[in-house]
């Protein structure tokens, strides 16, 4: 089943910053940002048993508790099994991602995406999350940012055991979709190549965004358009750069991409058009799109998530963003 068919919405609710990402969130915070969500409408939340090593899923499957499980939709990831055994944090190979979740659980984390491991990772995902189902399972970050020159190995593997799992799965009705969660284009090309299996669509993190698109636009895109899926778009602020924030792609921000952002915020200011507005608004105008999962860990950065989506933004500002080179001439532009 397509994601566009099983997604209630175009926002939707990332769950990473309540597996402590970048800082010690407080219980009492996480609970009433996933509450804020739920208020505002938002039925999609997307999750990993990565995200605070367990944590992330957890606070959700509390705040999600009493909620009637047939009104909203959870995707969450297969390719980490999380052990009871603790081990240094400070210590893990993470990749590019080495200090994202140094606040979150101890637990020891174990990159597997073998069938065993990927029915296992599904089980305790399902305990954490305090349900009796998920609805999307995305095979995680197989991809060079996670596994360096190893990737393709680590592909072939998923290749053998996730993605024959999930596809056999979805198949017998027990997930509604499958795909990649990742944040490179790569693995979508190599998967699409493929005659067997069957995806359903994907979650491309902070490769479809307003700072970054044009890659995504050679092959990626067009190649999911191709088949008829679609893709959620994660990280639309691009780690909160877009938005003033320090970080771009988990990582402190460079001179290259603050000028970028003030360029478009230069452009904004002048037209009267929020960061948000621009990030989301962009991320969302292009078909293959499906829905954006902005990342929050404050209640209030929900309400301003949604005042973005229905924000009034001026035809001209984007044909001014393409004019300055700002804007991919093959990024389909949002109607006014």
């Amino acid at each position: 089943m397509a994601l566009k068919d099983i997604l209630p919405g175009k926002l939707g609710f990332g769950a990473a910053p309540l597996g402590n990402m970048f800082r010690d969130i407080p219980e009492p915070e996480a609970r009433a940002t996933v509450e804020a969500a739920w208020k505002d409408g938002i039925r999609y939340f997307d999750n990993a048993p990565f995200y605070g090593a367990g944590l992330a899923e957890i606070r959700m499957g509390e705040a999600l508790a009493g909620k009637p499980r047939d009104q909203y939709v959870i995707s969450t990831k297969v390719g980490r099994v999380i052990l009871e055994e603790i081990e240094d944090v400070s210590a893990r190979d993470l990749g590019e991602k080495c200090e994202v979740f140094k606040y979150g659980r101890p637990n020891r984390i174990v990159n597997d995406y073998s069938a065993d491991a990927t029915l296992r990772s599904i089980e305790d995902s399902l305990k954490r999350l305090k349900t009796d189902r998920i609805e999307i399972a995305f095979v995680h970050d197989v991809a060079q940012d996670f596994y360096g020159d190893e990737w393709l190995s680590i592909f072939e593997s998923a290749r053998k055991g996730a993605f024959k799992v999930l596809d056999r799965l979805r198949d017998e009705g027990v997930i509604k979709a499958w795909g990649l969660g990742v944040n490179r284009v790569e693995p979508i090309e190599l998967l699409l190549a493929l005659d067997e299996p069957r995806p359903d669509g994907f979650l491309l993190a902070g490769r479809y965004t307003l700072l970054d698109h044009a890659h995504a636009l050679q092959r990626a895109i067009p190649m999911v358009v191709e088949r008829g899926l679609s893709i959620v778009v994660g990280g639309p602020y691009s780690s909160g750069a877009l938005v003033g924030g320090p970080n771009f792609e988990y990582a402190p921000i460079t001179p290259a991409i603050l000028d970028k952002v003030a360029r478009i915020k230069a452009i904004a200011d002048r037209y009267g058009v929020s960061m948000k507005a621009a990030g989301l608004q962009f991320s969302l105008a292009n078909p293959a799109v499906a829905a954006v999962i902005p990342g929050a860990s404050q209640p209030s950065r929900i309400a301003e998530d949604r005042a973005a989506l229905e924000e009034v933004v001026p035809a001209d500002f984007w044909q001014e963003l393409r004019a300055a080179d700002l804007v991919d001439p093959r990024a389909p532009l949002p109607k006014s």
